[in-house]
Order: structure tokens, then sequence, then C-alpha cells
């Protein structure tokens, strides 16, 4: 079942037309949260992107990751780096470590054990930056896997992770309207790996994600989004950073890179492959800090 969390839906979203947008983009620059992957490995298996018989090169992961944080520095956005803990690969990604919005900072509460100790390490970031007030969530929560703003609205996965009680904690913190989705694939086991936050009015998604009553909120409040090929999702295309005009995701979504530019969007390719095998991408190795 899908649950919207608030009263009526917001009329953020653009739904007084089915046309798609071709207005001209801007860029705006933004504040991001990364962790250099240092001790990344895979060891275990916690979604179906992971296989510990597979080996693993640190090495290549952090070169990758290194390419992905100059490539948002040359865009003009500024990168803040967490420092990595011995013992928790998948702390790289970042995106998970919590939700910052309006200058106050809600840190994760991870599902499975082998991550929740990075709950605290981002929170004790978040306080040491001065975001106030800075807590830990109460329910099940893994940060901006499952909770994406777009324009005034924060759209929420719920299926995998985290809780729909989570929902409910992050509108009563942040005091922003929360839009509860639910993922049926574990493919895409968080909300940032089936869609897209490109600009305030503009989503990209893959529908087969979703349940039915999900897609039909997504279709009404984004009636001109990009729709997402098998192909796109399969290499987590959707797990990508947009700062309003530049899209960064992985070079291998090569549909969704032509149907960006047909928007006047700018995609931006680069290869995470490494990191694709602990089931992440560009968003997930990227916090947006909104102060």
């Amino acid at each position: 079942m899908t649950i919207t969390t608030g009263a009526p839906l917001p009329t953020s979203a653009p739904a007084e037309s089915t046309a798609p947008r071709t207005t001209q983009r801007g860029a705006t620059p933004r504040r991001f949260l990364m962790c250099r992957p240092e001790h990344f490995e895979v060891t275990y298996a916690i979604n179906p992107w992971m296989d510990p018989s597979k080996p693993v090169d640190t090495a290549l992961a952090v070169a990758q990751w290194e390419l992905l944080r100059s490539t948002y520095e040359v865009l003009g956005h500024q990168v803040d780096l967490i420092d990595p803990v011995e013992g928790l690969p998948d702390m790289v990604y970042a995106a998970n470590g919590g939700v910052v919005y309006a200058g106050k900072a809600m840190a994760a509460r991870f599902t499975y054990a082998e991550r929740q100790p990075e709950g605290a390490a981002y929170q004790a970031w978040f306080e040491r930056a001065g975001f106030r007030p800075t807590i830990q969530a109460a329910s099940t929560n893994e940060g901006e896997g499952d909770f994406l703003v777009v324009g005034r609205i924060i759209l929420a996965g719920t299926g995998f992770r985290t809780s729909v009680d989570a929902h409910h904690e992050v509108r009563e913190f942040f005091g922003a309207p929360v839009i509860s989705l639910e993922l049926v694939d574990p493919r895409y086991y968080h909300l940032d790996t089936a869609l897209a936050a490109l600009d305030d009015h503009t989503i990209a998604y893959y529908p087969p994600a979703f349940s039915p009553a999900s897609n039909a909120i997504l279709r009404q409040l984004f009636p001109d989004a990009i729709i997402a090929t098998d192909a796109d999702a399969e290499v987590l295309g959707l797990n990508a950073v947009s700062d309003g005009h530049n899209v960064v995701l992985t070079d291998k979504a090569v549909h969704l890179h032509e149907r960006l530019r047909e928007r006047g969007f700018n995609p931006v390719g680069v290869d995470l492959s490494e990191l694709l095998k602990g089931g992440g991408s560009v968003k997930c190795c990227t916090l947006e800090v909104r102060s």
C-alpha cells in the first residue's frame, strides 16, 4: 500500500500540463558531503548487487570516486568530506548517512547491523558542521537513499530499508510535505536507485520499481517525468545528482543521457563500475547538504 503523509497532494509539482518542459535550464551551486572509499570492499551481501565472491579493486574504487569528486568541483560545487571509518566499507555511500534540510540534520538509523555504526559517525559530522538541531532518527531511516527533495516536497521511499514511521518523523522534524512511495523490486531497494530529482519540477523514474498506487501518484505529480528504460535502470542510471542543469550519472545509461539532452539537461557521465559492486552509484556517494 502506498501512503501519502500530510494533507492533500502538494501543488508545487507540475500538474497543469502534460507537455514536456523545454525551457533553458540553470545550474545552482550545491554543497555535498562525500566519504572516500579507503576501506571499500564487499564481504557481505545486504542487497542484490553485492556478491562477496567477486573481487573488488579498492584502488580502482578510490580512483573512480576521486573523478566523481573532481567532477563536482569542476561544475562549481562545494564538496565536504567525512572521514572514513575502518570496518565500515559501505560508508562511501554517503547519501544514506542522513537528511540535511533547512539547516536541520537527521542522521540515519540503518536496517542492517553491518551499517548501523555509520549513523553515529554522520550525526557527529552534522553536529561539528553546526547544524541545529541535529538528531538521529528514531525509526528505521536510510537518509537520502529514501528521501529526495523536489521543490517544496520530499519524496520518500519505503518497502525495503526505510519505514513509513520514518516518513512521518521526517515530516514533523523538517516541517515539509512528505509523499510516501512504495518500492516493490528488491534490486531498487532505495528510492534513489529508481528515481532521480532533476530540478524543482522534474524527475526521472523507473515505473516497474514502484507499486501501482505509487505509480499513480507519480503520474499525477509529474506528468512530464522522464521515464527510464530497463537498460537505464539496470546500470543504476537513475542514481544521479542534478544541479538543475548538469546531471551527473553513470556513463552506461546511454538512453537516459539522450532523454536528458532532449529536455535541456546536460548529462555528465562518470564510470563508477567498481562501486556498483556494492549496490551504489553517483547519488549513493553524494549527500546534499541544504543549509
